[in-house]
């Protein structure tokens, strides 16, 4: 009679134990893919404003999540549209997660994006504006790329960079 009540215990720890790994992989920060990687996941043109634009796969880079899920940004050839588009629209974002960026929501989703005066720009696919979210030039960026995705303040934070231009990202 007192067999159960001695399992009991033994039994919430074993179910502990066996969850323990599972939340600490949900936690896990995810792993920045480089342009060879990212290029591979990525298409060689894109619609955007109606109008396809090509992609620049060599500069590329994206986050896989230890879930499995992307997070992808890759340089476009915006020549063809006209130059206000052109002003903004630098680059196009993929998320299959929903992020923060900059301090602002974004849902999973693509999107058009670049950096204007001291801000990093969002549109949706038809070119309205969603979000504009401050950035940071990085003076002490050792091999600044046209396009990067580097380690933030902490893990699971990311900043996606332009040159020296960055904006911050992380899945809330």
């Amino acid at each position: 009679m007192n067999a159960p009540r001695i399992l009991r215990p033994v039994h919430f720890l074993i179910a502990a134990l066996i969850s323990l790994p599972l939340a600490a992989s949900a936690q896990t920060p995810g792993t920045i893919l480089h342009a060879p990687e990212a290029s591979k996941l990525l298409p060689d043109a894109v619609f955007y404003a109606g109008k396809s634009a090509n992609t620049q796969l060599r500069n590329s880079a994206g986050v896989q999540f230890s879930d499995g899920h992307y997070v992808l940004a890759v340089l476009v050839d915006t020549a063809g549209y006209s130059t206000a588009i052109q002003e903004k629209y630098q680059g196009y974002f993929l998320t299959e997660v929903p992020l923060e960026v900059g301090g602002h929501p974004l849902v999973p989703g693509a999107y058009g994006v670049g950096f204007v005066g001291d801000h990093f720009n969002v549109m949706d696919i038809g070119n309205h504006d969603l979000l504009q979210a401050p950035d940071h030039h990085d003076d002490r960026m050792q091999r600044p790329m046209p396009l990067q995705i580097l380690d933030g303040d902490a893990p699971g934070r990311y900043r996606l960079c332009f040159g020296r231009t960055c904006v911050p990202f992380h899945r809330p």
